[in-house]
């Protein structure tokens, strides 16, 4: 049986009376990226800062590695890597200099650090600013210097809070195409309040609600949660409005040209062998059905309702 990279049994939390996260069960077993959704508040950053051994839980266990936390924290701790949403970044030292020192926070020293620190530059794509203070980088650059500490040390997990938080576009695509990089053999947990990042990035969803997993699939699952409601259809001959509103589950037309049109309806499964039936029957001259999916916010905010 595989073992797993990442387990989290049980998993509960109480800041004083009310409990932050209750009952949370995660498994990872497979390299590459793995989504954390939750609104502000559901739990997901206590979540996170007990799986980076930043807070000790109130109940249940989480094991890296098979490593657990409770029993070797120390241990546990050199299979994971962290970025959060502030990187805690040193202005004024160089990108040399502070990867040297993050990588002696991990017990790192001698050849071992020097081989780490060059291959994190590497990895990252800073080589050419060994020399450059910090403070001089530009936001893309400072997020690849934090993204290097993160892996220094060369971890199992990496951890990703809001990783491209204030970046310009250019630089989002820089940052998404190193985290895909980095993703090919570690697990990266990925969290980001921008949706659409979250849908091109990652393969897998976990997402909290009032501290507990309301949603755990794959991505593909995550996109179809909601049954779509609505059509367009291409038909060569066109009717008349009132002639598509009479088919039975038609709820609602919208005419976008004089061949397409958008079809709103009460989720009856066959009302697509309906609208090809009609069409034959009447000489519609239909082209093309395609269903629209729902947007990933529309899902997002369904799954915080529920």
């Amino acid at each position: 049986m595989k073992q797993s990279i990442v387990k989290i049994e049980h998993l509960s939390h109480r800041y004083s009376s009310s409990w932050a996260i209750r009952d949370i069960n995660i498994e990872i077993s497979d390299f590459g990226i793995v989504g954390l959704l939750g609104s502000n508040g559901a739990g997901k950053s206590t979540t996170m800062n007990i799986l980076c051994g930043s807070l000790n839980q109130t109940e249940g266990s989480v094991y890296i590695n098979g490593i657990n936390f409770r029993d070797d924290p120390m241990q546990a701790k050199m299979e994971i890597g962290f970025l959060p949403q502030n990187p805690p970044l040193y202005l004024d030292l160089t990108v040399d200099e502070y990867l040297n020192y993050c990588a002696s926070l991990r017990n790192m020293s001698g050849k071992i650090k020097k081989d780490a620190v060059e291959e994190a530059k590497d990895r990252c794509g800073i080589s050419h600013f060994s020399s450059r203070l910090l403070k001089n980088l530009s936001g893309g650059y400072r997020q690849r210097v934090g993204i290097a500490q993160a892996i220094v040390h060369r971890p199992n997990v990496l951890v990703l809070d809001e990783p491209t938080n204030g970046l310009d576009p250019n630089q989002i695509i820089e940052v998404r195409s190193l985290i895909r990089e980095i993703a090919k053999d570690r697990v990266v947990i990925f969290s980001s309040h921008i949706l659409s990042e979250v849908q091109l990035l990652c393969r897998d969803i976990k997402m909290i609600e009032n501290g507990k997993i309301v949603f755990e699939d794959t991505m593909d699952a995550f996109n179809n949660y909601i049954e779509p409601h609505s059509m367009l259809v291409h038909l060569n001959n066109m009717p008349n409005i009132a002639e598509l509103e009479a088919i039975q589950g038609i709820m609602r037309v919208e005419l976008l040209n004089d061949r397409l049109v958008r079809l709103f309806f009460s989720g009856e499964p066959e009302i697509t062998e309906t609208i090809v039936t009609q069409s034959v029957n009447k000489g519609w001259r239909l082209q093309e059905i395609s269903l629209e999916k729902n947007s990933v916010e529309e899902i997002f905010k369904q799954l915080s309702q529920h």
